[in-house]
């Protein structure tokens, strides 16, 4: 099976945060900071960057389908603590959920009947949520091909937007003197850093990756990075091309009324279908994907040995329950408290990640001032949100504190009632590569033996973390043949070679390829293996 590579793991985390975030809460935003709408992205973005730090170091170190829930474990073990903060990311990923079909509903009802009418907007909400969950009770899923020609057309159409929207904009409405206070502009920013969840996904393909040690953490800050240009460029134009009126007034899809200026019916229109495309795919993949990891380590304390990737041979019963309380959230309260809900949520979750990478930090091989730094900002960030919603509208924490409470009591619940604990990994494949490597001293010979038999007298190497900084810090065994024979597909080798030595496709062994005229390229520290 061929591996995940860069472009694949970043349009991932591409796609995962261009979802439907920025065309649901633009509006907020630039109400909330006016001029400096394009300041409060950066400061969001720079928490997720930060955070994405922490994601790369433990995603290389514990590749696991588990993802955040995985290294909570690590970090904390598995009590009432980490178990309340997967229960908090289901919950989450719901609100998530809710915002995506908010915003299809405010975008469809405003593209089909000219305007936004409530009863149609709920609508609208209802059918979405429907039909991706009957496509996904059939176990249809996206595959990663078609979400890179999605990706890369929802990027398109916002850069598409941003570089003709600077020919008509008023651009003086940037200016620091069209800047609110400061808090309102950190407030701004955290309202919608929901709109940058969607990184951490890249984490959960941490088992696929080729080359993981190099490729997961520029995937991770590529896809940040990119994101946070495409906001700060979106809002800005935004902002030059709408009057402050216009967004009050249809803030639920305000990208789609700025696009008017310059590109007229056609331009709204060409937003609405984005939008549209944007937030069914991000429904879709959140489905199915996310949020099925969190719902199965909530039903079963980990991941079952039986349900793979892409088969969710439990589907009904967990897709009908996140199918239904995603229905009742988006149609329950407004755009605002979904806003604020969803971002204390992850802000609380990227929180005890961050904490939990300062922890692990020497077996993640971190700078922990890195982590620390990430970690305080959530901290900050959450005591601002709350703070400043609970002074001017204390009515939109409402969802927050029902999310917050009910999860809790739900945990609290659950466990008295139930003998489900989370498991010592969620994962089951990482405790077998955990213990792969444990012995890895072991197994060399063996696998030199076999590599030595198939070709023709072949040099083997170790090279990576493993021989550089032992294996307390390395999450992958990394080899390198050297060989005369010249070879074709060096992925259907090494699953040949992994095939020979009886070695699981999760298993962390990877194995590159090398003719005799390359050797220079191995590292200084590469040890050979007899």
């Amino acid at each position: 099976m061929r591996k995940i590579g860069f472009w694949e793991a970043y349009s991932i985390g591409v796609g995962g945060m261009i979802g439907g975030g920025i065309f649901a809460v633009l509006g907020l935003t630039i109400l909330l900071a006016k001029g400096a709408a394009p300041v409060a992205f950066i400061f969001a973005g720079i928490i997720a960057l930060l955070t994405s730090y922490s994601y790369a170091k433990l995603s290389v170190r514990y590749p696991s389908e588990g993802g955040t829930v995985e290294y909570l474990v690590r970090a904390f073990g598995n009590n009432i603590f980490t178990a309340y903060l997967n229960t908090l990311l289901l919950a989450s990923y719901v609100i998530m959920l809710s915002l995506y079909s908010y915003a299809f509903g405010s975008y469809a009802s405003a593209l089909f009947l000219g305007h936004e009418i409530e009863l149609a907007k709920k609508l609208f909400i209802v059918l979405v949520i429907i039909f991706f969950t009957v496509i996904n009770a059939f176990g249809a899923y996206i595959s990663g091909k078609a979400e890179d020609v999605m990706v890369f057309m929802k990027v398109g159409i916002l850069l598409f937007f941003s570089a003709l929207g600077f020919l008509t904009g008023d651009f003086s409405k940037l200016s620091p003197e069209h800047w609110e206070n400061i808090l309102k502009i950190m407030t701004g920013g955290l309202i919608i850093f929901l709109a940058y969840e969607g990184f951490e996904l890249i984490a959960n393909t941490a088992q696929d990756i080729e080359d993981p040690e190099r490729t997961l953490p520029k995937a991770f800050y590529a896809a940040v990075t990119t994101v946070i240009f495409v906001y700060v460029l979106v809002s800005a134009v935004a902002v030059a091309n709408l009057t402050y009126e216009e967004v009050q007034k249809y803030q639920d899809y305000a990208l789609a009324v700025a696009a008017k200026p310059f590109l007229g019916q056609a331009g709204f229109v060409l937003i609405g279908i984005a939008a549209l495309l944007s937030t069914a795919s991000a429904i879709n993949a959140t489905l199915y994907g996310s949020a099925r990891v969190s719902y199965l380590v909530a039903k079963f304390g980990a991941l079952p040995k039986n349900i793979t990737k892409h088969v969710w041979k439990h589907a009904t019963e967990g897709l009908f329950i996140l199918a239904i309380l995603t229905i009742i959230f988006a149609t329950t309260f407004n755009l605002e408290n979904i806003s604020i809900a969803g971002s204390l949520g992850f802000l609380i979750i990227f929180a005890g990640v961050n904490l939990a990478n300062v922890k692990l930090a020497y077996y993640t091989d971190s700078n922990r001032l890195i982590s620390l730094i990430a970690f305080l900002l959530c901290v900050i960030s959450i005591v601002v949100l709350i703070g400043y919603n609970l002074k001017t509208n204390p009515d939109a924490l409402g969802s927050s504190i029902v999310v917050l409470v009910l999860t809790l009591l739900f945990e609290i619940t659950y466990r008295f009632f139930t003998k489900v604990r989370l498991q010592e990994y969620i994962d089951w494949r990482l405790k077998e590569s955990e213990n792969l490597i444990k012995s890895y001293e072991k197994i060399l010979p063996e696998i030199s033996r076999k590599i030595k038999e198939k070709y023709n007298n072949p040099e083997v190497y170790l090279i990576g973390k493993l021989v550089e900084k032992g294996k307390e810090k390395a999450g992958h065994i990394n080899l390198v043949v050297i060989t005369d024979k010249k070879i074709k597909n060096k992925t259907e080798e090494e699953n040949k070679i992994k095939t020979l030595l009886n070695l699981a496709k999760h298993h962390p062994v990877h194995i590159k390829f090398l003719s005799r005229g390359e050797k220079e390229k191995l590292p200084e520290t590469a040890k050979k293996i007899q």
